[in-house]
């Protein structure tokens, strides 16, 4: 990490939060980082926190920015790129958005094709620096930049970089929305447990240690994760009992679906 980077922050929320504490977390003076909101009272809970500065200008927060992430909802952020443009152009500076659905097509018509731009989809686990993120640039972003913007998002978890920029609704069906697909199977095993007998906390507990538990084991093995259910699942033994059931219920085609459907609202959105 450059710990002499300039990074500006529109949107004080919780990924742009998020990200702040990664990069300090990962060496960058916390002087180094500028928000900007609305919303002053939490400008000085950030300052008083993370030692940020804070402003409620966003052309204040951008003016010596080597780095501009727009951390801001999608309905305003036509808003914001009309009136920072200016700025971006003195500055020359990187422009990285997470907003979902701003493609480099409406991002570089706000602020120019000669504007260096990175377009990413994070995921909420970033709030506690286990993140994937997806990115995608434009021709303008040289190496350096590129570099730049995966440290960045590499301070709360992995960055992958796309090929395409269509790649990134199935980043989004994938890794965007993926955790909540996480929270509904421990839901379902959660409330199965409860009306097995278990508490809520001893469902809950062992639901969650478990998931833990499978993720770990998937991430520090050199085989795929169907190689690993294979080997946890004995002929005749509960395991395949239970696997049987939710493959007859057709499992894999359900979650088939269930990522196209949001793979294609993500192409909705981004229209």
């Amino acid at each position: 990490m450059n710990t002499n980077l300039k990074i500006a922050f529109i949107g004080a929320g919780n990924m742009a939060t998020s990200l702040a504490g990664g990069l300090i977390a990962k060496g960058l003076p916390s002087h180094q980082i500028t928000l900007s909101d609305p919303n002053q009272e939490r400008l000085n809970e950030l300052r008083n926190e993370y030692g940020v500065l804070g402003t409620t200008q966003n052309i204040e927060c951008i003016q010596d920015a080597h780095v501009i992430i727009l951390a801001v909802k999608p309905q305003i952020m036509a808003d914001i790129l009309s009136e920072i443009a200016d700025t971006v152009k003195q500055n020359n500076a990187l422009v990285i958005s997470i907003a979902a659905g701003i493609t480099l097509t409406k991002l570089s018509q706000g602020l120019g094709t000669e504007t260096a731009l990175v377009r990413c989809m994070p995921n909420t686990p970033a709030l506690v620096q286990c993140g994937a993120t997806g990115l995608i640039s434009n021709a303008a972003v040289n190496a350096a930049q590129r570099e730049i913007a995966q440290s960045i998002l590499e301070s709360v978890g992995i960055a992958l970089w796309m090929e395409h920029e269509e790649q990134i609704d199935a980043v989004t069906a994938v890794s965007g929305s993926g955790p909540a697909y996480f929270f509904l199977v421990m839901e379902s095993m959660i409330q199965a447990g409860i009306d097995m007998g278990l508490s809520q906390q001893q469902a809950q507990q062992l639901t969650l240690q478990t998931a833990l538990g499978a993720a770990t084991m998937a991430m520090d093995s050199d085989v795929a994760p169907k190689e690993l259910r294979k080997r946890v699942t004995s002929p005749g033994g509960t395991t395949e009992q239970a696997v049987n059931y939710l493959q007859d219920g057709d499992l894999p085609k359900l979650f088939k679906e269930a990522l196209q459907a949001a793979k294609i609202r993500s192409e909705e959105l981004g229209k």
